[in-house]
């Protein structure tokens, strides 16, 4: 199957779907098309709640296109690169919706940025979590802030010197990423489902409020995250990093 970026609008409820058939990995043009989604259905006055997931049913997201990686040749290459992580997490933090987020399985590096930046977020046992970033010498410097705000600098600081631990879905649940964890995707998703129908009965202006007063304190983030996109694309052209990624062609 081809990558894509779907979404569907029913009962007031946005659905967004990405897929790469590599473990739906993040390539620009994928989070490019994310951020357009995003910023299309949350100004949509019909919707009043958003489920952010992804195809299939194993890994959420493998987080940033290895073959991608690999070709950036200069540093500012690698910025625009990483601030495709930094557009879709602002775009989910200036989102005037709720977002839920569905994690079906593993999650790693952006993936698990993505994960945070959900206002809302279900998964199932499988969903464990990996911030690799650290193995292949650069660092979770884009996706962290979003990291931290939602699961604390003890948890975040863990997971990323930590590189090449996949840290299980109930501890991910203890530190505050997810908040709850299934047994079965049908659980997880009959669960999504009814949550969702449950907050389109709330009053869109209290959520529109509310959402602001969760995500205050992040007003510096455009910036913030450009800085750190800068860095991770400045790393990324490391003789260390280099070498490291020709063991991924």
């Amino acid at each position: 199957m081809n990558a894509y970026v779907n979404q569907e609008i029913l009962n007031n409820i946005a659905t967004i779907e990405f897929f790469h058939p590599e473990k739906n990995s993040l390539p620009s043009h994928i989070l490019a098309q994310l951020v357009e989604t995003i910023n299309s259905v949350g100004n949509n006055d019909v919707v009043k709640v958003i489920i952010l997931k992804s195809g299939g049913d194993k890994t959420f997201c493998a987080g940033a296109s290895f073959q991608e990686l690999i070709s950036i040749n200069d540093a500012a290459t690698g910025k625009i690169f990483f601030s495709g992580f930094a557009n879709v997490i602002n775009a989910m933090r200036k989102c005037p919706k709720f977002i839920i987020g569905r994690i079906q399985g593993k999650t790693v590096g952006g993936g698990v940025g993505i994960a945070a930046a959900t206002d809302y977020c279900m998964a199932t046992q499988f969903a464990a979590i990996k911030l690799s970033e650290l193995n292949v010498g650069i660092g979770p410097f884009v996706v962290s802030p979003a990291i931290e705000r939602k699961m604390g600098v003890s948890a975040m600081s863990q997971i990323a010197i930590d590189a090449n631990t996949f840290y299980e879905a109930t501890w991910a649940r203890e530190k505050g990423l997810y908040a709850s964890v299934f047994e079965s995707i049908e659980e997880m998703d009959e669960a999504v489902q009814k949550f969702a129908e449950h907050l389109c009965t709330y009053n869109p202006e209290a959520m529109l409020e509310m959402k602001k007063i969760f995500w205050r304190g992040t007003e510096d983030w455009d910036n913030l995250l450009a800085e750190r996109a800068a860095i991770s694309g400045r790393l990324v052209l490391s003789d260390f990093t280099k070498e490291t990624l020709k063991k991924f062609k």
